[in-house]
């Protein structure tokens, strides 16, 4: 017969399941960590040794590679690093194996046992489209992947702080072991024209490969599959003024928590693209302007989502019965797929407000109030600290 106590621990349990999801503060929001010079386009630390040409199975890719990879250890040393390794000939590889090669960057709550963490996964594509010829893919996807970094190196320690009080407590085993990971995929780009076999090369060989690598008997998920709560994806960002819909209804709610966010950011003047920041409206002697929104469509209704969606590295996870969050613009950039898709076009404000947002998002999803001033207004990486 089940003790008092042990009704209590799984009461407690019970009420932080329903919890899962919880707000950060206006000062929190406030507070968030900016990226300072590390999104500079020709030196910034993070940004700038991504914008490169970096197609599949060639030395840019590699050192891009290993970009993300020096950041990772030197910076972030509890993230636990893992590759995936495949081959694939092409269309145009004349019979050639080209190597993909993805790279997942994990933290989970330490103590934590395989098969028993649900994460969030944020998501984006390193590889550059192999024509036209020196293309770089600043939107597509370069700065999502510096978004990527940043928020990683936003939220470390504060994950930190927040495990460490939650073992000093002892309330560490009362709540729903949560991980965050950070999947930098390869191979998304066709190399001839897009088909079902020419795309997507790092997502697919990943998506199979997690399907049937088996945790052990018993485990809360079968596979690092089912270990994945939402697969946010972030893609051709970093233009001025996107409008991103909202792809599917399963997930509609965590795509309205982000839109949430965007207004609050918006409201606490915390958005450096908005037309009413305070650096713009000094200049126009504060006539405020509309304010636009990132994510157009928190008030979609249920009945008007029709199953249409962008193809992107998100298919061969959803397939797979994966929650997805898409963050992707419609219409694209114009720069999509043109040579001017390069660091000189990005719109850097936007760049750091998408930042801050899937900061926040992350921040929420992680239960992370109250934990984040030992991460405040960090100052930014050296290029030489890499």
């Amino acid at each position: 017969m089940p003790t008092f106590q042990s009704l209590l621990g799984l009461l407690a349990l019970l009420l932080s399941l329903a919890s899962a999801y919880s707000t950060l503060s206006d000062d929190t929001l406030k507070g968030l960590p900016s990226p300072g010079d590390d999104f500079n386009v020709h030196h910034g630390a993070l940004l700038s040794p991504i914008l490169r040409t970096r197609v599949s199975g060639t030395p840019g890719s590699t050192a891009v590679l290993n970009h993300f990879v020096d950041f990772f250890r030197t910076h972030l040393p509890k993230w636990t690093l893992e590759f995936q390794n495949s081959s694939s000939t092409t269309p145009t590889s004349n019979g050639k194996e080209i190597p993909f090669v993805n790279l997942i960057a994990t933290r989970d709550p330490p103590g934590t046992q395989v098969g028993e963490v649900g994460r969030l996964a944020l998501v984006a594509h390193y590889d550059s489209k192999i024509t036209p010829a020196g293309f770089i893919g600043a939107t597509d996807s370069a700065a999502p992947c510096a978004m990527l970094m940043h928020t990683a190196r936003s939220i470390d320690e504060v994950l930190t702080k927040k495990w460490e009080a939650m073992a000093a407590d002892g309330t560490e085993e009362l709540e729903e072991q949560k991980g965050v990971q950070i999947i930098f995929l390869d191979g998304e780009e066709a190399f001839l024209s897009w088909t079902d076999t020419d795309s997507l090369y790092g997502a697919r060989a990943l998506a199979e490969s997690w399907e049937h690598t088996v945790h052990p008997a018993m485990s809360t998920y079968r596979t690092p599959l089912a270990s994945i709560s939402l697969f946010l994806l972030l893609d051709l960002l970093g233009s001025a003024n996107p409008t991103v819909p909202s792809y599917f209804k399963t997930t509609h709610w965590a795509y309205k928590n982000m839109a949430a966010l965007e207004t609050r950011l918006r409201n606490l003047e915390q958005f450096k693209s908005s037309p009413n920041h305070p650096t713009k409206l000094k200049e126009r002697e504060n006539e405020l302007r509309k304010e636009p929104v990132f994510l157009v469509e928190a008030d979609k209704s249920d009945d008007r989502f029709r199953g249409w969606m962008v193809q992107d590295d998100h298919i061969p996870f959803m397939a797979r019965g994966v929650e997805v969050l898409h963050i992707i613009p419609t219409p694209f950039p114009r720069v999509w797929h043109e040579m001017d898709d390069d660091g000189d076009h990005l719109d850097l404000d936007t760049v750091e407000d998408w930042a801050k947002l899937v900061t926040a998002f992350a921040g929420e999803w992680m239960e992370l109030e109250g934990f984040f001033d030992a991460a405040k207004r960090r100052k930014p990486t050296s290029r030489t600290e890499l």
